[in-house]
């Protein structure tokens, strides 16, 4: 059976991150709004005609400190390519095809705005490239928040036809003079690899309710701090989207929750709102910003359609973005070091009433001791990835482009941030689940606990002491399809 391709309608104004994540990892089609295309056409059209009257940068100028030199008229055709040619020096590994066709997708959308004045040519070469699978090769190293000059000069040289295609490949179209600068002024691969780490990251803080509710039932935990009276008087966002999200998965279809053993619990389960609802806050405002950027005609200068004007400005400057990652990575990690706080309450007899380590063998026995050394692995490279990259600058082009957001390292740091967290996220999972097959009570009839059931069924089940690297392995893909928003009849 042929799986359905969904279509994704590209017209400069809508696109959204799951729209872009669909096009680079499930093959959505695209389809460019004609009168997208049709203001594209105009815009470039207008670029010609003022270029003709008065200076524009890039267009008839050099670019940087370069910005006073204006191109001879005996070598105005060939401005184009030299300027893509020298921008081309991306190094480093080559980006994974998702984040390229992420990356293409979100181009296509912002030249669709049509405040580049690119020829329309340079749309319809996009679209052919998503719709046949076809990928250039971009280099990840040359970019540092002022706009993916290497990345995006690598890629309209594919197009032209100078650069071999990393995967498929379609037919070569013409880069005029003007349309050089017009096409790279764009952050459109740090922000492709951004909406890629901002869904990761959002699919593990999801499934982090369901790994905590696990640990909740197998510590038994008490409902009572994560009442809705509670969280009402102290109304953030996020904690009371995370407390609502723990009661739906551990409250009973009929009654109220079974009190818990403890007057007042470890921090791991007491505090788990507070600390997750920041997170869940900076993902969303992460979002916002992304959703504008993408979205957004930036390109420097501004060929506005409506006005019949050429703006130059400093649009490409992206700390918002930066901003926002450098937040979303400290709000994780702090959610990352309560999972690793419950993965040693699992191990402690007095808070299970099972034996030391989860430990099913002979005395001595170790049982998931080793996990607490690998979660704090993990969370050491998360500490180290969640390091604020705004705080520092850069001064290039003859000191005059004197600031930079780094909003790309924050990308990647926050793609190391995710990767480390999964790795925490599912050595707590591993812990409950084994937890609660250990355990000799009959688990509530909960939503929490119909999952358990079905993990249970998933993860391997070996009691005796063995290498756990396997179940860590699996516990991670697990992560990947957990939701704390249960369907009908769950539990």
């Amino acid at each position: 059976m042929v799986p359905c391709v969904a279509t994704v309608a590209v017209d400069g104004a809508t696109l959204r991150c799951a729209d872009v994540v669909r096009i680079a990892r499930a093959g959505d089609d695209v389809e460019l709004a004609d009168h997208a295309l049709e203001r594209a056409a105009r815009a470039h059209e207008l670029a010609i005609e003022i270029s003709a009257k008065r200076t524009v940068y890039g267009r008839t100028t050099g670019v940087g400190a370069n910005r006073h030199m204006v191109v001879d008229p005996t070598t105005f055709d060939e401005h184009g390519l030299r300027l893509l040619r020298s921008h081309s020096g991306g190094v480093g590994p080559a980006l994974p095809d998702d984040a390229v066709r992420a990356l293409l997708a979100i181009r296509l959308n912002q030249l669709a705005a049509a405040g580049s004045g690119v020829h329309p040519r340079l749309l319809g070469a996009l679209v052919a490239a998503l719709r046949t699978g076809s990928v250039p090769r971009v280099h990840a190293r040359g970019a540092i928040g002022t706009g993916d000059l290497t990345a995006m000069a690598e890629v309209a040289l594919t197009l032209a036809g100078e650069r071999p295609w990393a995967v498929g490949g379609v037919e070569p179209v013409a880069i005029s003079p003007g349309d050089a600068l017009a096409f790279i002024s764009s952050n459109a691969s740090t922000l492709a690899q951004a909406v890629l780490a901002w869904n990761d990251l959002g699919v593990l803080l999801r499934a982090s309710h369901v790994v905590a509710a696990l640990s909740y039932l197998a510590l038994g935990g008490s409902p009572e701090a994560f009442s809705q009276r509670v969280h009402l008087r102290r109304p953030f966002p996020g904690s009371l989207r995370c407390a609502a999200e723990f009661r739906a998965l551990i409250s009973p279809v009929v009654g109220a929750p079974a009190p818990g053993r403890r007057l007042q619990d470890p921090y791991g389960l007491r505090v788990f709102p507070q600390v997750q609802g920041p997170a869940l806050d900076a993902a969303d405002a992460v979002e916002s910003v992304l959703g504008i950027d993408i979205n957004a005609a930036a390109e420097n200068p501004l060929i506005d359609l409506d006005e019949g004007t050429v703006d130059h400005h400093g649009q490409f400057c992206t700390p918002y973005l930066a901003l926002w990652l450098d937040h979303l990575r400290a709000a994780a990690h702090h959610v990352a070091e309560l999972s690793v706080a419950r993965l040693s309450d699992l191990v402690e007899p007095e808070l299970t009433g099972l034996p030391a380590f989860l430990a099913s063998g002979p005395p001595g026995s170790s049982g998931i001791m080793i996990l607490e050394y690998i979660a704090h692995d993990a969370l050491a490279e998360m500490r180290n990835a969640a390091a604020a990259v705004t705080t520092g600058t850069a001064v290039i082009s003859r000191g005059l482009e004197d600031h930079a957001s780094f909003s790309t390292q924050a990308v990647r740091s926050t793609a190391a941030v995710t990767d480390a967290y999964r790795t925490v996220l599912a050595c707590e999972l591993v812990g409950a689940v084994r937890a609660l097959r250990m355990a000799n009570e009959a688990l509530p009839q909960v939503p929490a606990a119909a999952i358990f059931h079905r993990l249970a069924d998933e993860l391997p089940r070996i009691a005796e002491d063995h290498p756990l690297g396997e179940e860590i392995g699996r516990a991670e893909e697990l992560l990947l399809d957990l939701d704390a928003r249960p369907g009908p009849g769950a539990g």
